[in-house]
């Protein structure tokens, strides 16, 4: 009690909302021609859109697990997506109304507690219901490959798994928004 709470005035109290780091991954790619062809992928993107291609990464239910979805927040931060990084413990009417409010083109459903069945298929109902089956729902986390066709019929869209590549992660959400062609060759269309 007494601690507790001297330590929550000194420290502040913990928030669910995490805020990612920006800066990174672009160093790190800075001279990766894959990363350079993305960049330019989502730059078109955002010249075609009028703003910048925009993702909601949700974490739902209990999971608390977060250091993969704030790796790839701040990886699709720095490859120039807006992103939303959703608080931690929503419910998937909760993550569709941000998604919603948020104008998001793509939500990344993060889930490493086992809780894929049946969280990610409600909030693909949820944004169903209010009118917005546009926005993609893309799945990442420790999902079973066994339920990757359960999840698929329910509609997700692509399904990342551990170890996944943020780079060819990347190249398949461009490729779901259609958007993923260099700025040269998209003149050609």
């Amino acid at each position: 009690g007494e601690i507790s709470s001297a330590m929550e005035d000194g420290f502040g109290r913990y928030g669910t909302q995490p805020t990612p780091v920006k800066g990174i991954y672009g160093g790190a790619y800075e001279f990766d021609q894959s990363w350079e062809r993305l960049k330019d992928g989502v730059a078109a993107t955002e010249r075609r859109l009028g703003r910048k291609p925009r993702m909601l990464v949700a974490k739902m239910g209990q999971d608390g697990h977060d250091r993969g979805a704030n790796l790839v927040s701040s990886a699709f931060g720095d490859l120039g997506f807006e992103v939303v990084p959703g608080p931690l413990f929503q419910t998937p009417s909760e993550s569709a109304k941000l998604a919603i409010d948020e104008n998001v083109d793509v939500v990344g459903a993060s889930s490493l507690a086992a809780g894929h069945k049946t969280l990610i298929p409600e909030l693909i109902k949820e944004l169903q219901a209010a009118g917005r089956a546009d926005i993609k729902v893309i799945a990442g986390g420790v999902i079973p490959a066994r339920d990757y066709e359960f999840l698929r019929e329910a509609g997700v869209q692509a399904i990342f798994g551990p170890g996944t590549n943020l780079v060819k992660a990347a190249e398949e959400v461009l490729r779901l928004l259609g958007h993923n062609m260099p700025p040269q060759e998209e003149a050609a269309e």
